[in-house]
This record gives structure tokens, C-alpha cells and sequence, in this order.
């Protein structure tokens, strides 16, 4: 089954600290590229969250947010410092002592912050948290994966149906080649050699032979299906390589045709081709 790169996972819970809430988005990219937009407060199990998402996480843009709904627990208050702007502002104008504990508050110094650490138990709820959320955003890749496979089986197969015209029309292209080469030569009224006449004949035709092309063709794409629906949950860039292989084989047999019906499907061809490789940009 393909996967995608593009997913959301979302979770969140209360604790002690106040709400926390974890995000995690996937979006495609050639490796693994995660960044952190994670509270202060998280900053010194960085490295451990960064392990374990590269563990789940094989290839993509990740982008991980932590965030909290209070900062009240990080924040202590400096009494002294707050009745002191409340004395100079009593100075300056008489007031209720409420109203002016409003404007203490604000000013600078009022509240330092406390310099706390993650305990082992809320950091286990957190990464058990964050692996709810790892979860989601995998199960969103597996639901576009799926999309994903159905419309690059469909452009496979415009591509197989297109070959099989083509290995109908081979035999005709030679006999359409022999033809126009024979009148070709009667229009000159120049007398021949027919034997030498069918040694170049001959010639000309195997060098322009696409029997062997169609024949590779074939098994790229019986390869490219066989792939799309292996276990295996990275299969990305195998499958872009053998893409490539495909319009190798196309490209090759449209060059070698030099018949005209022929080229029609080579088109067709080509066309789905591109679709698979814009698609293939975002499986896993």
C-alpha cells in the first residue's frame, strides 16, 4: 500500500503546566526534514523528541509544534517590586489600590520567570501524547496513499493500452516502410539490384526495430504495478526510478517509429507518464 508525504496529526491534554497541545504536519521532500516550533518549557528534551520522530517519520517535511494555553506556572510574583510601584504610583495619584495593582502588574520585573524541568512523568504523558498524534498523521497518509494508487494504476494502465496499439500497428509500420521505400525508388526510374536492395532493406528496418524497446517497456510497467502494491512502506524513490526507466523506453520508441500512428500513442504515453512523476512527488 502507497503512502503519502502530506498529513496532520493533532492532540491535546491538561496538565499542571495548563493546556498543551501538540501539531504535527507532513509535507513532501526528497528526505527527512524536520522542523521545531515547541515552547520554551520543552527545550531541553529537544533532541529526544527529535529521535523519536525520526524513528517514526522516514521521509518528509515535518513541521512539529508544542504549545501551551498559560504561562502562569512559569511565572513568579515579585511582591516587593509590585507594592513598590504601587507606593510611586499612590505618590502620583490617589487611587484605589485595586486599579493600581492593574498597572503594577504590566510594568517591567513584575513576575521572573521560574526556570522548571520536565518531570519523567509528564514527559511520558507528552511523548505518549505525541505518539496519538504521530498516529493521525499516518493513518492521513495511508487514506491519500490511497488516492494515490488508484490514479497511478489508471495512468499505468493508459500506458499499457497505448503499447498494446503499438505492438498492433508494428507489423504495419513495416510493411508501410517497405512500401514507400519500393515507390520511392520506382519514382527515380533508376534500375536495381533487388537482392542488394533487400540486404539494405533489411538493414534499414532491424536498425529501427522497436521489438525489443516494447519488450522492456513491458516489463518496467509490470515492475512499476508489482511495486505499487508490495508491503514495502517506502517506495517512492524506487518508483521514480523506474519511471524514469519507462520514458527511456517511450522516448526511444518514439524516435525509432518514424510513423505517424504510432506517434499519436507515444503521446498518449508520454502524457500519463508525466502524470505518475508530478503524483510520485509526494508517495513515501
Amino acid at each position: 500500500m502507497l503512502q503519502s508525504m502530506t498529513g496532520f496529526g493533532k492532540s491535546a491534554y491538561n496538565s499542571e503546566l495548563g493546556e498543551i497541545t501538540i501539531e504535527i504536519k507532513s509535507l513532501n521532500s526528497k528526505n527527512l526534514d524536520i522542523s521545531f516550533n515547541i515552547h520554551p518549557f520543552f527545550k531541553s528534551i529537544e533532541n529526544e523528541l527529535r529521535s523519536f520522530l525520526s524513528s517514526v517519520f522516514y521521509r518528509g517535511k515535518i513541521e512539529f509544534k508544542i504549545s501551551l494555553s498559560s504561562e502562569e506556572s512559569f511565572a513568579k510574583i515579585n511582591k516587593n517590586i509590585i507594592k513598590e510601584y504601587i507606593n510611586e504610583l499612590n505618590s502620583v495619584v490617589k487611587a484605589d489600590e485595586r486599579e493600581l495593582l492593574k498597572i503594577a502588574v504590566k510594568l517591567p520585573d513584575a513576575f521572573s520567570k521560574q526556570n522548571l524541568e520536565i518531570s519523567s512523568s509528564d514527559k511520558k504523558q507528552l511523548i505518549n501524547k505525541i505518539e496519538k498524534a504521530s498516529e493521525e498523521v499516518i493513518d492521513f497518509r495511508k487514506k491519500e496513499g490511497e488516492v494515490l494508487e488508484i490514479d497511478l494504476l489508471n495512468q499505468l494502465l493508459v500506458i499499457k493500452n497505448n503499447l498494446d496499439e503499438v505492438i498492433l500497428l508494428a507489423p504495419k509500420r513495416i510493411e508501410s516502410t517497405k512500401n514507400r521505400l519500393r515507390k520511392s525508388l520506382k519514382d527515380l526510374e533508376i534500375e536495381l539490384n533487388m537482392d542488394r536492395f533487400e540486404q539494405e532493406l533489411i538493414y534499414y528496418l532491424e536498425k529501427y526495430d522497436i521489438n525489443e524497446e516494447i519488450v522492456r517497456l513491458e516489463s518496467h510497467l509490470d515492475f512499476f504495478k508489482k511495486e505499487i502494491t508490495s508491503v514495502d512502506a517506502q517506495k517512492g524513490k524506487k518508483l521514480g526510478f523506474i519511471s524514469q526507466e519507462i520514458g527511456r523506453e517511450i522516448n526511444t520508441i518514439g524516435s525509432k517509429a518514424n510513423y505517424s500512428t504510432i506517434q499519436v500513442h507515444v503521446v498518449e504515453m508520454k502524457n500519463s507518464l508525466e502524470k505518475i512523476k508530478e503524483q510520485l512527488l509526494n508517495v513515501l
